[in-house]
């Protein structure tokens, strides 16, 4: 999965937003201004942080090598993939879907 892809996918959930409050490395999604994904920009593979559950990301490191636990994050909330072979675009798709959702989900419905 290339970056305009993983960020096209992005960008296209509801309520998304990119930006880069922490300079030109890493562009930061947010949703209703809680962050949900990390992508950074100056890598060949790109690498994409995303939020997860805390007994889902220690199975997912422990599975797979292309997911680590979050680069410069909390490494119990969130984790780190690098997609490619070992990862089918529709695990890496799923993975970001479940970080969006664990952030709406924590939301108030007025939101």
């Amino acid at each position: 999965m290339n970056k305009k892809a993983l960020e096209d996918y992005l960008s296209g959930l509801k309520g998304a937003e990119g930006g880069y409050p922490f300079g030109p490395d890493v562009k930061v999604y947010k949703v209703m201004g809680k962050m949900f994904a990390l992508v950074s920009q100056n890598e060949k593979v790109p690498r994409v942080t995303l939020k997860c559950d805390p007994v889902d990301g220690e199975v997912l490191a422990g599975q797979f090598d292309s997911i680590v636990p979050g680069y410069h994050m909390n490494k119990r909330h969130w984790i780190t993939v690098t997609p490619g072979r070992e990862l089918p675009q529709g695990m890496v798709l799923d993975l970001v879907e479940s970080s969006y959702k664990l952030v709406v989900g924590k939301m108030a419905k007025s939101d």
